[in-house]
């Protein structure tokens, strides 16, 4: 199967390429040269981009369109950690992921995922939604998404 770049993958098309289980949002692309470091390996920023990439596209694509009529929220990335599971090189396919898997009254935290073959990378960020006039006050989240993030993403509402 031919491994569509930049677009949002189907849950075939990521079973396909390895992926232990499908994810409610998974991008796939290519190692650049310009992501390399002087041993030829993925520099360690490359992978917080490609993650960076894949959210936002989860973001605007699941997320915002559950605020509509009324204004999209702010984001604001609380905190991220990152475990790196083994290397990757020049030219390799690798496919990004995100899927909600707790969430709050305006927060949520997203499981990661890198794969290429195998899993490569993981990282779970913390995001929260701010209202969008910049005072810094949280925006709740929707019902809808909620009931979104239960259903299609299997997450689960955190106390």
């Amino acid at each position: 199967m031919d491994l569509r770049y930049l677009t949002p993958l189907t849950p075939a098309e990521q079973l396909a390429q390895g992926l232990a289980a499908s994810q409610p949002m998974a991008m796939a692309d290519r190692v650049r040269f310009s992501e390399l470091d002087t041993q030829n390996h993925v520099n360690n920023k490359a992978y917080i981009d490609w993650f960076e990439r894949v959210r936002i596209v989860h973001l605007n694509q699941v997320i915002v369109p559950h605020y509509a009529p009324g204004p999209a929220p702010r984001v604001a990335l609380h905190s991220a950690s990152i475990r790196y599971h083994k290397e990757m090189l020049a030219e390799e396919p690798y496919i990004a992921t995100a899927g909600v898997v707790t969430f709050r009254t305006s927060s949520l935290t997203l499981e990661q995922q890198i794969w290429s073959g195998d899993l490569r990378a993981t990282m779970q960020a913390v995001m929260v939604m701010l209202r969008p006039d910049g005072s810094g006050a949280r925006y709740p989240l929707p019902e809808d998404l909620c009931a979104h993030f239960i259903a299609e993403e299997g997450a689960r509402r955190d106390a």
